[in-house]
């Protein structure tokens, strides 16, 4: 349920063997920095427009292009027919795979996003894992730290998975979506295909191939009536 194959189609990312021997998703995170370090091959083979700004420690794949006000700080790494849009901020240790688009005035750090996933506009993505064609919606947020700043521990079914890890946003599978303005708390798990409607603040496992939605009731009086 909490394995990496659960919530990724592995063959559909080139860096999958970061996830080799790795027992929970979120695992991987832990590896990551020295991950990014090991693969890491500085080289620019996209299109860097005027007033983008990129560190030497970076590696840009071919077709991909780096919009004017862009800040690719790394290390990080950026496959091939990408889009960085302007006003993104990309810091230390993010792996983006092939067709990602990483949106207008979104930020990124410690983070991995699989082929096609999607952050078009004003995100933070932080500490998380994002699955294949997964897509955020404008202005989503991924909180990745508690506010006692304690290790994030994992609550399902009576089941409690304690992730050693004091940084940690959010999992999200394949083909998941999340609605505009959600805010994904820390360790918020989110199943292959499932989706969130929009302004919903979500903590903890979303099953698989599920919807989640968010009632509210609204009140319409007449002007009038309210003098």
């Amino acid at each position: 349920m909490l394995k990496p194959a659960d919530f990724f189609d592995l063959t559909k990312f080139e860096f999958r063997d970061m996830f080799k021997n790795v027992e929970y998703a979120w695992d991987a995170l832990k590896g990551l920095e020295g991950y990014v370090k090991r693969r890491l091959k500085p080289g620019i083979y996209g299109s860097i427009m005027d007033g983008a700004i990129v560190s030497d420690n970076v590696y840009i794949g071919k077709g991909t292009i780096v919009e004017p006000g862009a800040f690719i700080s790394g290390p990080a790494i950026i496959g091939d027919n990408s889009i960085v849009r302007h006003g993104a901020y990309i810091r230390e240790n993010v792996i983006a795979g092939n067709g990602v688009i990483l949106g207008h005035c979104c930020e990124f750090k410690n983070s991995i996003l699989f082929n096609e996933s999607n952050v078009p506009h004003f995100a933070y993505v932080g500490n998380s894992i994002l699955g294949w064609r997964s897509h955020l919606g404008a202005g989503v947020k991924i909180s990745n730290i508690k506010l006692n700043q304690e290790p994030i521990v994992i609550n399902i079914e009576g089941m409690r998975y304690e992730t050693g890890l004091v940084k940690f946003g959010a999992i999200i599978g394949d083909e998941a979506e999340i609605g505009c303005d959600s805010v994904l708390n820390p360790g918020s798990l989110i199943g292959k295909r499932s989706r969130l409607y929009t302004n919903i603040s979500w903590r903890g496992y979303c099953p698989p191939d599920s919807i989640v939605k968010l009632k509210q009731e609204h009140e319409i009086v007449s002007k009038e009536g309210r003098k």
